[in-house]
């Protein structure tokens, strides 16, 4: 009989690895990318609109969304402004961007 490992949630596995330093230390880095991502990823499901949609209400190609989307995860190029504009506009939102004071100056 084959013993069946236990299944963790992607939420549990991450809350695990957060506990050790490094891993905490790289993933807080990446958090502002991360955020993007899950607001861009939720405006398009409440659009409802597929990336090809959105493509196309940008005026570009398939390709160019998914490259969007998948960039904020691995950091390969960051995109523009103007860009985003595009893709917010296309989901029916609105770009801004704020700064927010830090403790150190």
């Amino acid at each position: 009989m084959t013993q069946k490992m236990p299944t963790k949630t992607h939420r549990q596995m991450v809350a695990a690895w957060k506990r050790e330093p490094e891993f905490k230390a790289a993933h807080d880095e990446l958090e502002m990318e991360f955020t993007l991502l899950r607001e861009l990823l939720l405006a398009r499901r409440q659009a409802g609109l597929t990336q090809a949609e959105v493509a196309e209400k940008m005026g570009t190609k398939p390709p160019a969304v998914t490259r969007l989307e998948t960039a904020l995860s691995d950091r390969k190029h960051s995109p523009t402004i103007a860009t985003l504009k595009k893709y917010a506009q296309a989901v029916g939102c609105k770009l801004e961007v704020h700064l927010v004071r830090t403790k150190t100056v």
